[in-house]
């Protein structure tokens, strides 16, 4: 079980695990606060690095608060959909075999059998939308590895709550969201850079600050017009 600790007016969860660094995370869509430190490392230890962050802790939690959420998708004829920034109605089809998505002008044409609801819909649009980022992904993963002079590491595509990207040094892969496919394409780009630089620097130090700035001078630009994007409409949890 997790410990608590409060910051202030803030209380923050401590899990202990197997690692070497204290990580701190403020959780979309309501700021949670996750702290994962080593397990030597006392509670009153977690307590006074986080007090050190609770400017950035704060500063988090409003961009959040002030973040511009989607409505509830319910699948529904001319229902306002964004594919790579752009949006398009949403044109239902029933269909006597497998579902299928397609774009035609500005329509988002999903077809499906008339059995299909809400949620079913849901599965194939989220099928989908995975597809998009994971064929796009792959020719920015190739090209950008190069540039960094990196050996092209494994992509994996899923839908992630709480980051729109990660990558792990050890086994050389990144990990993309899903819900990238709604954004504008260079959205997608500064995740592809950022997770690839984290390959070369695992921290968000100075020397991985200068990578960005050296291999994609706007990135802090691109990471505003994300964060300032609606996320999807849903109640994140870890």
């Amino acid at each position: 079980m997790p410990s608590r600790i409060t910051l202030g007016a803030i209380e923050a969860d401590v899990v202990f695990k197997d690692i070497r660094n204290v990580h701190l995370t403020v959780l979309p869509p309501k700021g949670r606060v996750r702290i994962s430190a080593p397990r030597h490392m006392a509670l009153d230890t977690v307590r006074v690095f986080a007090l050190s962050k609770l400017g950035w802790i704060k500063a988090q939690r409003e961009n959040m608060a002030a973040q511009e959420r989607e409505a509830p998708r319910e699948y529904l004829e001319r229902e306002s959909h964004y594919v790579w920034g752009r949006r398009y109605l949403l044109k239902l089809v029933e269909v006597d075999a497998a579902p299928s998505v397609e774009l035609r002008h500005r329509a988002l044409v999903l077809a499906t059998r008339s059995s299909a609801d809400a949620a079913a819909r849901d599965t194939v649009l989220a099928r989908w939308y995975r597809e998009q980022v994971r064929l796009r992904a792959a020719t920015l993963v190739a090209e950008w590895s190069r540039t960094l002079g990196l050996d092209t590491p494994r992509i994996h595509v899923q839908h992630m709550k709480t980051k729109w990207g990660s990558c792990s040094p050890a086994r050389r892969s990144i990990r993309l969201n899903t819900e990238l496919a709604k954004k504008p394409p260079g959205c997608l780009e500064y995740i592809v850079v950022h997770e690839l630089v984290h390959l070369l620097e695992p921290t968000h130090n100075e020397r991985f600050k200068a990578l960005m700035r050296t291999f994609l001078p706007e990135w802090e630009e691109r990471r505003r017009e994300l964060n300032q994007l609606p996320v999807r409409h849903e109640e994140w949890d870890y």
